[in-house]
């Protein structure tokens, strides 16, 4: 289980006042919260929060509407404006999170998304949290892939590290969690096994292959997909993955399926119905999870919480690997279990 890191986690968060104009353009801003020295030993580390104001540009939103905050998984950043579009006209204060050395918050020096600990983002989703529940009675995280699995371990640790904070936030949604590794026995441990010994002793090494295969084309608009991203910070092939942070990625999953982990709250788990993840193009591709083993995805969700009867699994037919990145009418679909299931609670 990744070890606590409270280091900044209670450190008073920065002035609403720096919001500048985010890359996706009006409506839209962004603020850098720097993190100090990186534990990991490269340059210093910031994360950046993005908001959706599209009425009332630097002003207040009602201060009643409940928050969400996407946050993103590996190779990957937030652009997803038709989800905060809709999330905003149906009531929503919407905000996201580019983490370390990810995305938005990447700077020269950085192995893009390294880390050698989960603990390591716990001050940047602290930090987030403060700022946005200084405005907002609640905030419910919407988590993506790697990020589901991120935000899961945080909110094991700020439970007991930060109850008051830990209280503001009365449900989680997760997009496809990334709760283990996608590969059939015995590879499935050979693997595990490699990742943990040479991770601990060659954090920085990159392991061969391990991209996104073909789930990247099938998304991007110049190939087969619908969406038009920056390919700078979420390549079309993945960004490459050091051993360190394969190492915290299977220590964090170790933590879920060893029953380490409750959230304590609430937890919606959408995915898609099937996975496509033969290295052979498809259209099943179009219409399955091209990265994740969804089977394990139904498997261990329910050990996000206790009781697992708090754990919501709705499998929707037809989805990709990113929900809300699926042809419509799927991705829409997602959006309304999501606001429905959220006003349920």
């Amino acid at each position: 289980m990744p070890k606590n890191n409270d280091h900044a986690a209670g450190d008073t968060p920065p002035p609403d006042g720096s919001w500048q104009q985010d890359i996706l353009g009006p409506g839209y801003q962004s603020l850098t919260i720097p993190l100090g020295p990186d534990p990991d030993g490269e340059t210093d580390v910031v994360c950046t929060l993005v908001r959706y104001r599209p009425d009332t540009g630097d002003g207040e939103d009602p201060a009643n509407r409940p928050a969400v905050m996407w946050v993103h998984g590996m190779s990957d950043y937030f652009f997803h404006t038709g989800v905060a579009e809709f999330l905003h006209a149906h009531g929503f204060a919407v905000y996201a999170l580019d983490l370390r050395k990810c995305g938005r918050s990447h700077r020269e020096g950085q192995n893009w998304h390294y880390t050698t600990d989960l603990a390591h983002y716990f001050p940047d989703l602290t930090r987030a949290t403060q700022l946005i529940t200084r405005q907002y009675p609640t905030m419910i995280p919407l988590a993506h892939s790697t990020g589901g699995l991120i935000v899961a371990v945080w909110l094991d640790h700020l439970r007991t590290s930060s109850p008051d904070l830990h209280a503001a936030i009365p449900a989680v949604v997760m997009n496809s969690p990334w709760l283990d590794m996608m590969y059939p026995e015995p590879l499935r441990s050979l693997l595990m096994l490699l990742f943990r010994t040479v991770g601990r002793w060659w954090p920085t090494r990159f392991a061969p292959g391990g991209g996104l295969g073909l789930y990247g084309r099938s998304i991007h608009r110049d190939y087969h997909g619908e969406w038009e991203f920056d390919t700078e910070m979420k390549p079309v092939s993945g960004h490459r993955k050091p051993f360190g942070w394969l190492r915290a990625v299977t220590l964090g999953q170790q933590a879920v399926q060893k029953n380490q982990i409750d959230v304590g709250v609430d937890v919606l788990t959408l995915c898609s119905g099937k996975s496509w993840l033969k290295k052979i193009p498809s259209p099943d591709l179009m219409s399955s999870d091209g990265v994740l083993d969804v089977t394990q995805i139904r498997k261990w969700a329910p050990q996000l919480a206790r009781p697992s009867s708090r754990v919501t699994v709705s499998p929707l037919e037809g989805a990709m690997h990113d929900v809300f990145l699926s042809r419509e009418p799927v991705r829409t679909r997602a959006l309304e279990v999501t606001v429905e299931w959220l006003r349920a609670r």
